[in-house]
C-alpha cells in the first residue's frame, strides 16, 4: 500500500476517535496537506507533510509510514513525527496559556446568593424595615 485517504490515515494513526470525526474536521478546514486545504478523499503518502488544529493546539507533522488498520497507540506513533518547529511552537503555547489563563475563567463571583440579594435589597431601598442577620437571630435561650 503505497497510498491512503487522508481521513483513514488520521483515524489509524489516533489523532481523531473515529474516522467520521476526521471527516469532519477536514471539511472544517482544519487539516492541511503539503500546504493546501484537504478533503477527505485525498491521499497522503510517506514524505507528506500534514499540519492539522486541535482546538487552540496546531500540530505539524511528516508522514512516515501508511497503515489502514487502528491499531495500539506506540504502534499508530511509528507512523508520523512531529516536526521540531511544531513541538516548539505548541509548547510555547501551552506556556503562554498557563501564564495568562483566559479571564472567564478567573471569574470567581458567580450568581448573587440570597443573602447578597437582601443586603443590596436594603442598599437600594432603605425605607425597607432592617432584616435580622443570620448571626442576630433570635434564640430560645433566656439571656440574663
Amino acid at each position: 500500500m503505497d497510498k491512503l485517504r487522508i481521513d483513514k490515515w488520521l483515524w489509524a494513526a489516533r489523532f481523531y476517535k473515529t474516522r467520521s470525526l476526521a471527516t469532519e474536521e477536514i471539511n472544517k478546514g482544519r487539516v492541511h496537506v503539503n500546504g493546501l486545504e484537504a478533503k477527505p478523499s485525498r491521499e497522503v503518502k510517506p514524505g507528506d507533510t500534514v499540519r492539522l488544529r486541535s482546538g487552540p493546539v496546531v500540530r505539524t507533522i511528516e508522514v512516515l509510514a501508511i497503515s489502514a488498520m487502528r491499531g495500539p497507540a506506540p504502534v499508530a506513533q511509528t507512523l508520523y513525527a512531529e516536526t521540531p518547529d511544531s513541538v516548539a511552537e505548541r509548547t510555547q503555547a501551552a506556556e503562554q496559556r498557563r501564564l495568562a489563563p483566559e479571564p472567564a475563567h478567573a471569574q470567581t463571583d458567580g450568581r448573587p446568593t440570597k443573602r447578597d440579594r437582601r443586603q443590596l435589597q436594603t442598599l437600594r431601598d432603605p425605607r425597607d424595615p432592617p432584616r435580622v442577620e443570620r448571626d442576630n437571630r433570635w434564640s430560645a435561650f433566656l439571656s440574663d
